[in-house]
């Protein structure tokens, strides 16, 4: 028997008692039981290794074609029947009404056929159409793929964001450069491997470069917003002032100790797991970062073919620059946002003089971004997309402007594999249903992760019982895209 006299046993550093096993485990043993049998399936959809950093670079399912994304938003929905779609039809029946029904749901009232006030013309040895709205992207038409198909399943810009940035326009949903992330990791461990330079924080805001259910290390860091002018931009948080390096480095050493031990002696957290990278990462990118956001060193030229140190491309300029500087140091996702409140392309009214306005800002920069990757050998192996959440109605709205259409509206995608110089699917002759390759959001995603390397089916994470993807139950890569 037991001594009741006898010294307590010493204490056994780990140890734990039985009354705060109980206090702990606050629903008992049956809620124990149920986390272990969760951290059980976890772990046979991903079996993460403790030892390894989760943004280290992974293996590919199939050859890759593209290393990185550089993703345009153009928030608002850009008119594709004012831009790189042109219509005769339309230009011919102009005041007319649509000889063919509207589409059921539409977001506001629209009366007749309204054309564009720009003209088209051909450029390249392609002979791609493209408006006066874009007269710098026009030059580069030879190295575009056109796909006038696109087709989207919400007519309200928060749907329509979502869907085209994570899948899914209802439910919190891992963003497309968040699964990207996950799938192949990234090639510079002392920056961020997905970077938004100014997110807009409506239309869905952060979730459309959020991981939601996916480990926060995969999450994007925002540059700026879409409230601020670029300039001001900034990575939040990213001095620690009056800290000293070496100070903060003890402490982040502590800190791990205390972190990884408790990692050690528990089932696999990779939210923990998530929080120690994270506080790795920033430390390092105190002295990284500001290199990266630093044009100091560009030569006048290339600030000049940007468009930077005049107005009106100097914004979207310094963000395009900051973007090819970011993808040719290893950053896996970028994208740039020319997006609301100060910019958008939603021109119910006004569309001539805010839609020219908008083109003046974006396209040398855009047409700049793509020539200067392609001068330093990076176009081949980046994917470039220029997108926007719907495109808009060939029938005009109040006096001069266009509603929503996400029946039908244009997306380009450039280098990274794609095949250059051709157009992909077609809209009606007015151009407000897609009637030719139809491309869905799924078909995007799934496109877009096969010229990375993965395959959509593949690309799983287990959640909630069930295995999610970004392209969901659907998707097909168009081969007659690809090179």
């Amino acid at each position: 028997m037991n001594d009741p006299s006898a010294a307590p046993p010493a204490f056994q550093p780990g140890a734990v008692s039985r009354r705060d096993l109980l206090r702990q485990a606050a629903c008992g043993f049956g809620y124990l039981a149920f986390a272990g049998l969760s951290s059980l399936e976890a772990r046979a959809t991903r079996a993460p290794s403790r030892d390894l950093n989760p943004l280290s670079p992974k293996p590919t399912h199939i050859r890759p074609r593209a290393k990185r994304v550089i993703f345009l938003f153009l928030h608002g929905g850009v008119s594709h029947i004012d831009t790189f779609d042109p219509k005769p039809k339309l230009t011919e029946m102009n005041g007319k009404p649509l000889p063919f029904p509207k589409p059921e749901i539409t977001f506001a009232e629209t009366g007749n056929l309204l054309k564009s006030p720009w003209e088209f013309r051909r450029y390249g040895e392609c002979g791609q159409p493209v408006s006066q709205l874009f007269p710098h992207i026009a030059t580069c038409v030879d190295d575009l793929c056109m796909i006038h198909s696109m087709v989207g399943d919400f007519v309200s810009h928060g749907g329509a964001a979502l869907q085209l940035h994570t899948g899914d326009g209802i439910l919190i949903r891992p963003s497309m450069g968040s699964w990207i992330l996950y799938g192949l990791g990234t090639d510079n461990q002392n920056l961020p491997g997905f970077i938004n330079i100014s997110p807009p924080y409506i239309h869905g805001g952060g979730q459309n470069f959020g991981s939601a259910f996916l480990p926060a290390v995969y999450q994007g860091t925002g540059i700026g917003d879409g409230a601020t002018q670029f300039i001001e931009g900034e990575i939040p948080n990213l001095k620690a002032e009056g800290r000293d390096l070496a100070v903060q480095r003890r402490q982040l050493d502590l800190m791990g100790a205390w972190n990884r031990r408790h990692l050690a002696s528990s089932a696999y957290d990779a939210r923990l797991e998530a929080r120690i990278q994270a506080f790795e990462l920033a430390f390092r990118m105190q002295r990284h970062a500001p290199e990266a956001l630093d044009f100091s060193r560009e030569s006048k030229s290339t600030l000049d073919l940007y468009g930077i140190g005049v107005e009106p491309t100097d914004e979207y300029g310094r963000q395009c620059l900051l973007a090819r500087r970011l993808a040719e140091r290893g950053v896996r996702f970028v994208q740039v946002s020319h997006s609301y409140p100060r910019n958008y392309w939603d021109q119910h009214s006004k569309l001539r003089e805010k839609h020219q306005k908008n083109a003046l800002k974006v396209d040398k920069p855009i047409a700049g971004l793509l020539k200067d990757l392609k001068s330093r050998g990076l176009l081949e192996d980046t994917l470039v997309i220029f997108g926007t959440e719907f495109g808009r109605s060939p029938a005009v709205q109040g006096k001069d402007g266009r509603d929503h259409n996400p029946t039908g509206f244009t997306i380009w995608m450039a280098g990274g594999g794609i095949k250059p110089g051709i157009r992909y699917g077609a809209t009606d002759e007015f151009g407000w249903y897609a009637v030719e390759n139809k491309m869905t959001f799924n078909d995007f995603h799934a496109t877009v992760l096969h010229l990375m390397g993965l395959d959509h089916t593949r690309l799983t994470y287990r959640h909630a019982g069930r295995d999610f993807r970004l392209t969901d139950v659907a998707g097909e890569v168009p081969q007659a895209i690809l090179l």
